[in-house]
């Protein structure tokens, strides 16, 4: 049996250590710790590995995250994976900076990614993995605060995040 994991973010090196690609941030972890690398296939970053005798495609599309979902449907029919054997990851202003959340279903609650990978595969049945980013304290500033990169004194309680969310990956998949 074959699974995905698809991390979601924004291409190009001036959105790779934003908020909005923790997600990314947790599949270039995996990669590392399965001891593969990146290749591109069409409009997406593809590593296929093993994990307790399942093989494991890691995937980044490389859209934009709002008009994900199309890739990610591509991504995955060329995997030969369902959105049953999916997890998604990706990161949550409802969640505390560092929390990192297991969801097996449900809506895309704001975040417009999810809501491109839900209408795409034409399912709520999909488990995720978020990670919290915070909340800033006006909403008129939620766009500029995804897409801003994490403090320095962010980057421990994010990498820490990163690493429980990659371990809740791998749990899932077990």
């Amino acid at each position: 049996m074959a699974h995905a994991v698809v991390g979601l973010g924004n291409p190009g090196p001036d959105y790779r250590d934003t908020r909005h690609n923790v997600g990314q941030r947790v599949l270039d972890l995996l990669t590392r710790m399965l001891k593969k690398s990146w290749r591109r296939e069409g409009q997406a970053l593809v590593a296929q590995g093993q994990w307790r005798g399942e093989t494991v495609h890691l995937i980044k599309p490389l859209a934009f995250m709002n008009v994900s979902g199309p890739v990610v449907a591509k991504a995955l029919r060329q995997a030969g994976v369902g959105p049953a054997d999916l997890i998604l990851v990706y990161d949550d202003i409802d969640l505390p900076l560092g929390a990192v959340r297991l969801r097996m279903k449900g809506g895309h609650g704001g975040h417009n990614g999810v809501r491109s990978v839900i209408e795409s595969l034409g399912t709520q049945e999909i488990r995720r993995v978020k990670v919290g980013i915070g909340r800033p304290e006006r909403k008129d500033d939620v766009p500029d605060h995804v897409l801003t990169a994490f403090d320095e004194d962010e980057l421990p309680v994010v990498d820490a995040a990163v690493a429980e969310a990659a371990e809740r990956v791998l749990a899932l998949l077990a």
